[in-house]
């Protein structure tokens, strides 16, 4: 009896001292350590943007007196509270000096553009800078009605007039340019307005800012990659044979405008021709104008029925940007698109925010009264480009804002984006980035503090 006493408390033992660890260790939930702390601390965001300003004087705006006080270097500093957690700081650290040699030969150009030219030949600004030259109002580079002008490079033209400059210290003289030279960064830089707009995935926006709000619901989220799909839609191939050269279209027109943006994402194009495909939407016929039209509330309901024959790419998850040429049959043909004014859209296309574009391509004028069917048809892809160039351009978050008065901005040129738009992009994604990465880390942390049974495995540690 003594050894079975022994016997039941020694396996007693045993359990108690190997057994309920053993059971402990394997029935527990395997969390990693993760840095609960500093994921913490990002909840309180503050952000600092820095820009680089460069301020050139010509020949014939500063005095001798004022000359001898340059080269010039101030800092700028701006505060702003977004909401109590998120705080964004400006630092434009601008330099101040005089035009070299060959910059005033640059801008004996006879016109901006050349002058522009020639000044980014002298020299590439870096990523993220300005170069601002102040020229004299008897310089021919600019129009009467022009003060600044905003170049393809990170180059500005600014006229001073001759009574700003003649009996002022550099100071008052400076003071006075102040003005223009915000207007000047609010174009070519990041913008209050921008940057509140990147924030959207963190900080509520302000319902008085509808112009913001339509800008970011509009533009694609940022991503490392994005599909561009280019589709033909043909609903009446017995009437016309189409014939689209959209390899040669694509990398005359799209491709410099992805190449520039390669810094940003990757991006894959791909196209395709779809017969007997519809719009979905009874077009009206207007008798006044003897063409059927489509109103801007009918739109939202065109996407859906093409959609579905569009197809997806399942391989890919990156956000697919689609672009459609849709050429009306015969028996609704002309079409035309009309805004909410009823007023006819020149462009004859439309874009929805986070999806592609839609342009319709009338080729009615082709159908001769002898007109042998099919009609063979070869499309202008000059004109259908120019239009899915803008759209691709507001889908990717590329703002073309007003200019304020005074001021002439330079067409983009042939790469479809000029490098200081290029820098307002990049400024954006930036800050959207990391507001998207700081709000899903801190929610990872609030859900896995909330929940303590699930499971974090070391890879998920080590990518936190």
């Amino acid at each position: 009896r003594r050894r079975g006493q022994l016997a039941a408390l020694s396996i007693a033992a045993v359990v108690i001292i190997v057994g309920v660890p053993l059971w402990w260790r394997t029935t527990e939930t395997y969390r990693a350590w993760l840095p609960v702390s500093q994921i913490k601390e990002l909840a309180n965001l503050q952000l600092q943007l820095s820009a680089d300003v460069e301020v050139v004087f010509a020949r014939g705006t500063v005095t001798p007196e004022q000359q001898k006080k340059v080269p010039l270097t101030q800092t700028q500093d701006e505060e702003h509270t977004v909401d109590e957690d998120t705080a964004l700081r400006y630092s434009y650290e601008t330099r101040y000096r005089t035009a070299t040699i060959m910059e005033e030969d640059a801008l004996n150009q006879p016109t901006a553009a050349e002058a522009d030219l020639s000044l980014h030949t002298l020299s590439e600004s870096p990523c993220g800078s300005l170069v601002v030259y102040v020229i004299p109002e008897s310089s021919s580079l600019l129009p009467e009605d022009v003060d600044v002008y905003i170049g393809q490079r990170r180059t500005a033209l600014l006229r001073i007039g001759t009574k700003m400059r003649v009996g002022r210290t550099l100071e008052q003289l400076l003071a006075h340019l102040e003005p223009r030279m915000k207007q000047v960064l609010q174009v070519m830089s990041f913008s209050h307005t921008d940057i509140t707009a990147a924030l959207s995935d963190r900080v509520r926006l302000s319902p008085g800012n509808k112009e913001s709000i339509a800008d970011s619901m509009r533009t694609f989220k940022s991503s490392p990659g994005y599909e561009i799909t280019f589709s033909l839609l043909n609903p009446d191939p017995k009437s016309h044979r189409l014939h689209w050269d959209i390899e040669g279209a694509v990398q005359t027109y799209i491709q410099p405008l992805l190449t520039k943006l390669a810094p940003l994402a990757n991006f894959s194009i791909d196209s395709q021709t779809l017969y007997y495909t519809m719009l979905g939407v009874n077009p009206r016929f207007d008798s006044s104008r003897s063409a059927y039209t489509l109103n801007s509330d009918s739109l939202a309901h065109v996407i859906n029925p093409v959609e579905a024959r569009l197809g997806s790419n399942a391989a890919s998850s990156n956000p697919v940007l689609n672009f459609l040429l849709y050429v009306p049959d015969a028996h609704h043909s002309p079409l035309y698109i009309n805004d909410r004014k009823k007023q006819e859209v020149l462009s004859n296309a439309f874009h929805s925010p986070r999806w592609g574009g839609i342009m319709v391509y009338n080729v009615n004028g082709f159908y001769e009264p002898e007109a042998v069917f099919p009609v063979d048809i070869n499309i202008n892809m000059a004109k259908v480009m120019g239009v899915f160039l803008a759209q691709l351009r507001l889908l990717l978050g590329v703002q073309s804002s007003t200019p304020p008065p005074g001021f002439l901005v330079a067409p983009c040129g042939s790469t479809g984006l000029a490098d200081w738009e290029l820098d307002r992009l990049m400024w954006s994604r930036s800050v959207e980035n990391v507001a998207t990465a700081t709000t899903t880390i801190t929610s990872l942390a609030q859900l896995l503090d909330q929940i303590g049974n699930i499971v974090i495995n070391d890879n998920i540690a080590e990518q936190v």
